[in-house]
Protein backbone atom coordinates (compact mmCIF):
# COMPACT_ATOMS: atom_id res chain seq x y z
CA UNK A 1 0.00 0.00 0.00
CA UNK A 2 1.31 3.43 -0.94
CA UNK A 3 2.30 5.52 2.05
CA UNK A 4 0.29 8.71 2.62
CA UNK A 5 2.89 11.47 3.06
CA UNK A 6 0.37 13.74 4.83
CA UNK A 7 -0.77 11.21 7.45
CA UNK A 8 1.90 12.23 9.96
CA UNK A 9 1.15 15.92 9.36
CA UNK A 10 -2.54 15.33 10.04
CA UNK A 11 -1.69 13.48 13.22
CA UNK A 12 0.57 16.32 14.37
CA UNK A 13 -2.20 18.82 13.63
CA UNK A 14 -4.61 16.78 15.76
CA UNK A 15 -2.09 16.80 18.62
CA UNK A 16 -1.81 20.60 18.38
CA UNK A 17 -5.61 20.91 18.43
CA UNK A 18 -5.75 18.83 21.60
CA UNK A 19 -3.03 20.95 23.23
CA UNK A 20 -4.80 24.15 22.23
CA UNK A 21 -7.95 22.88 23.96
CA UNK A 22 -5.97 22.37 27.16
CA UNK A 23 -4.63 25.93 27.02
CA UNK A 24 -8.18 27.24 26.49
CA UNK A 25 -9.70 25.15 29.30
CA UNK A 26 -10.93 28.16 31.27
CA UNK A 27 -12.89 29.50 28.30
CA UNK A 28 -14.17 26.09 27.27
CA UNK A 29 -15.05 24.81 30.73
CA UNK A 30 -13.12 21.59 29.99
CA UNK A 31 -9.66 20.62 28.78
CA UNK A 32 -10.45 18.10 26.04
CA UNK A 33 -12.49 18.03 22.85
CA UNK A 34 -14.63 15.12 21.71
CA UNK A 35 -12.25 12.39 20.56
CA UNK A 36 -14.44 11.66 17.51
CA UNK A 37 -13.90 15.22 16.30
CA UNK A 38 -10.13 15.14 16.80
CA UNK A 39 -10.04 11.82 14.92
CA UNK A 40 -12.06 13.30 12.05
CA UNK A 41 -9.69 16.25 11.86
CA UNK A 42 -6.78 13.78 11.69
CA UNK A 43 -8.51 11.86 8.87
CA UNK A 44 -9.74 14.57 6.47
CA UNK A 45 -6.97 15.73 4.09
CA UNK A 46 -7.01 19.49 4.70
CA UNK A 47 -4.48 20.05 1.92
CA UNK A 48 -7.13 18.94 -0.59
CA UNK A 49 -9.32 21.89 0.43
CA UNK A 50 -6.85 24.75 0.01
CA UNK A 51 -5.27 26.32 -3.09
CA UNK A 52 -2.04 24.78 -4.36
CA UNK A 53 0.06 27.78 -3.35
CA UNK A 54 -0.76 27.36 0.36
CA UNK A 55 -0.74 23.55 0.52
CA UNK A 56 2.68 23.50 2.24
CA UNK A 57 0.98 25.24 5.20
CA UNK A 58 -2.21 23.15 5.21
CA UNK A 59 -1.55 21.41 8.53
CA UNK A 60 -0.47 24.42 10.54
CA UNK A 61 -2.97 25.53 13.17
CA UNK A 62 -3.85 28.73 11.41
CA UNK A 63 -6.38 30.09 8.90
CA UNK A 64 -5.30 30.18 5.25
CA UNK A 65 -6.50 32.20 2.24
CA UNK A 66 -8.73 30.29 -0.18
CA UNK A 67 -9.51 33.06 -2.69
CA UNK A 68 -12.25 35.66 -3.09
CA UNK A 69 -11.03 37.37 0.08
CA UNK A 70 -12.01 34.35 2.22
CA UNK A 71 -10.10 31.95 4.46
CA UNK A 72 -10.32 28.39 5.67
CA UNK A 73 -10.75 28.42 9.45
CA UNK A 74 -7.94 27.66 11.87
CA UNK A 75 -8.15 23.88 12.59
CA UNK A 76 -8.63 24.39 16.33
CA UNK A 77 -11.58 26.72 15.72
CA UNK A 78 -13.13 24.28 13.24
CA UNK A 79 -12.78 21.49 15.80
CA UNK A 80 -14.12 23.66 18.60
CA UNK A 81 -17.21 24.66 16.63
CA UNK A 82 -17.98 21.01 15.93
CA UNK A 83 -17.35 20.10 19.57
CA UNK A 84 -19.74 22.77 20.87
CA UNK A 85 -22.54 21.26 18.80
CA UNK A 86 -22.24 17.87 20.54
CA UNK A 87 -22.71 16.10 17.23
CA UNK A 88 -24.41 12.71 17.00
CA UNK A 89 -24.14 10.19 14.13
CA UNK A 90 -27.83 10.60 13.30
CA UNK A 91 -27.76 14.42 13.16
CA UNK A 92 -28.73 16.45 10.11
CA UNK A 93 -26.51 19.54 10.05
CA UNK A 94 -26.72 22.85 8.20
CA UNK A 95 -23.43 24.61 7.48
CA UNK A 96 -23.35 28.24 6.37
CA UNK A 97 -20.15 29.21 4.55
CA UNK A 98 -18.87 26.18 2.65
CA UNK A 99 -15.66 27.79 1.47
CA UNK A 100 -13.78 25.03 -0.38
CA UNK A 101 -15.58 22.27 1.54
CA UNK A 102 -13.24 21.35 4.39
CA UNK A 103 -15.56 21.74 7.35
CA UNK A 104 -18.38 20.05 5.43
CA UNK A 105 -16.05 17.06 4.96
CA UNK A 106 -15.21 16.98 8.68
CA UNK A 107 -18.91 17.18 9.55
CA UNK A 108 -19.67 14.37 7.09
CA UNK A 109 -17.30 12.12 9.05
CA UNK A 110 -19.37 12.74 12.17
CA UNK A 111 -23.06 13.01 11.22
CA UNK A 112 -25.63 11.48 8.91
CA UNK A 113 -26.31 14.36 6.52
CA UNK A 114 -24.76 17.77 5.81
CA UNK A 115 -26.45 20.59 3.92
CA UNK A 116 -24.01 23.38 3.17
CA UNK A 117 -24.61 26.85 1.72
CA UNK A 118 -22.05 29.09 0.03
CA UNK A 119 -22.79 32.54 -1.39
CA UNK A 120 -19.75 32.78 -3.71
CA UNK A 121 -20.23 30.70 -6.86
CA UNK A 122 -16.50 30.35 -7.56
CA UNK A 123 -15.85 28.82 -4.13
CA UNK A 124 -18.95 26.61 -4.32
CA UNK A 125 -17.87 25.14 -7.65
CA UNK A 126 -14.46 24.17 -6.26
CA UNK A 127 -16.01 22.82 -3.05
CA UNK A 128 -18.36 20.64 -5.07
CA UNK A 129 -15.42 19.15 -7.00
CA UNK A 130 -13.39 18.63 -3.82
CA UNK A 131 -16.19 16.85 -1.97
CA UNK A 132 -17.09 14.66 -4.95
CA UNK A 133 -13.46 13.70 -5.60
CA UNK A 134 -13.03 12.58 -2.00
CA UNK A 135 -16.31 10.66 -1.90
CA UNK A 136 -18.38 12.78 0.50
CA UNK A 137 -21.77 11.74 -0.84
CA UNK A 138 -23.71 12.74 2.28
CA UNK A 139 -23.07 16.45 1.59
CA UNK A 140 -25.47 18.58 -0.46
CA UNK A 141 -24.30 22.04 -1.52
CA UNK A 142 -26.23 25.12 -2.59
CA UNK A 143 -25.27 28.61 -3.75
CA UNK A 144 -27.39 30.97 -1.69
CA UNK A 145 -27.64 33.74 0.85
CA UNK A 146 -26.56 31.95 4.02
CA UNK A 147 -28.72 34.13 6.28
CA UNK A 148 -31.76 32.37 4.77
CA UNK A 149 -30.53 28.88 5.54
CA UNK A 150 -32.06 26.03 3.53
CA UNK A 151 -35.78 26.01 4.37
CA UNK A 152 -36.64 22.99 2.21
CA UNK A 153 -34.62 20.70 4.48
CA UNK A 154 -35.34 22.36 7.82
CA UNK A 155 -35.51 21.88 10.70
CA UNK A 156 -31.90 20.93 11.44
CA UNK A 157 -30.48 19.22 14.51
CA UNK A 158 -27.41 21.45 14.43
CA UNK A 159 -26.30 24.57 12.55
CA UNK A 160 -22.74 25.86 12.16
CA UNK A 161 -22.08 29.30 10.70
CA UNK A 162 -18.56 29.93 9.42
CA UNK A 163 -19.02 33.67 8.85
CA UNK A 164 -19.64 36.59 11.18
CA UNK A 165 -22.96 38.33 11.76
CA UNK A 166 -23.70 41.34 13.92
CA UNK A 167 -27.06 39.82 14.86
CA UNK A 168 -28.21 36.21 14.97
CA UNK A 169 -29.93 35.54 11.58
CA UNK A 170 -33.60 34.96 12.48
CA UNK A 171 -34.23 32.48 9.65
CA UNK A 172 -31.43 30.26 10.90
CA UNK A 173 -32.89 30.31 14.39
CA UNK A 174 -36.27 29.35 12.95
CA UNK A 175 -34.70 26.40 11.11
CA UNK A 176 -33.08 25.00 14.27
CA UNK A 177 -34.97 22.08 15.81
CA UNK A 178 -36.22 22.27 19.40
CA UNK A 179 -33.41 20.68 21.40
CA UNK A 180 -30.90 21.77 18.75
CA UNK A 181 -27.69 23.80 18.90
CA UNK A 182 -26.16 26.44 16.67
CA UNK A 183 -22.66 27.92 16.81
CA UNK A 184 -21.73 31.16 15.07
CA UNK A 185 -19.44 34.20 15.33
CA UNK A 186 -21.38 37.33 16.34
CA UNK A 187 -20.32 40.96 16.42
CA UNK A 188 -18.60 43.35 14.05
CA UNK A 189 -15.72 42.51 11.75
CA UNK A 190 -13.33 43.95 14.36
CA UNK A 191 -14.89 42.44 17.50
CA UNK A 192 -16.48 38.99 17.35
CA UNK A 193 -17.33 36.34 19.90
CA UNK A 194 -17.98 32.68 19.13
CA UNK A 195 -21.50 32.10 20.41
CA UNK A 196 -23.27 28.85 21.28
CA UNK A 197 -27.04 29.03 20.83
CA UNK A 198 -29.30 26.36 22.33
CA UNK A 199 -33.01 25.91 21.69
CA UNK A 200 -34.82 23.98 24.41
CA UNK A 201 -37.47 21.36 23.71
CA UNK A 202 -40.02 24.07 24.47
CA UNK A 203 -38.37 26.47 22.00
CA UNK A 204 -36.67 28.73 24.56
CA UNK A 205 -33.39 30.26 23.36
CA UNK A 206 -30.25 30.52 25.50
CA UNK A 207 -26.81 31.77 24.43
CA UNK A 208 -23.24 31.61 25.69
CA UNK A 209 -20.18 33.49 24.45
CA UNK A 210 -17.22 31.13 24.27
CA UNK A 211 -14.18 33.11 23.09
CA UNK A 212 -13.07 35.93 20.79
CA UNK A 213 -12.70 34.96 17.13
CA UNK A 214 -12.29 36.65 13.74
CA UNK A 215 -14.30 35.55 10.70
CA UNK A 216 -15.21 37.21 7.41
CA UNK A 217 -18.71 38.66 7.58
CA UNK A 218 -21.75 36.96 6.06
CA UNK A 219 -22.54 38.14 2.54
CA UNK A 220 -26.04 38.51 1.10
CA UNK A 221 -27.16 37.22 -2.29
CA UNK A 222 -29.94 38.06 -4.70
CA UNK A 223 -32.91 35.68 -4.73
CA UNK A 224 -32.09 34.67 -8.29
CA UNK A 225 -28.75 33.22 -7.20
CA UNK A 226 -30.30 30.65 -4.85
CA UNK A 227 -29.94 27.15 -6.24
CA UNK A 228 -28.44 23.80 -5.44
CA UNK A 229 -25.15 22.75 -6.99
CA UNK A 230 -25.89 19.30 -8.43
Amino acid sequence: MERDPTAELRHEMAVVIALHAQFAREQLGKDTLDGRIVAAMAKVPRHEFVPLEVRPFAYLDQPLPIGCGKTISQPFIAALMADLLELRPEDVVLEIGTGLGYQAAVLAELVGKVFTVEVIEELAAVAKRNLARLGYKSVQLRIADGTRGWPEHAPFDKIVVAAGSELMPPMLLQQLKPGGKMVLPTGTAEAQELMLVEKSAAGKISTRNVMPVRFAMLELADEGRMHRVS
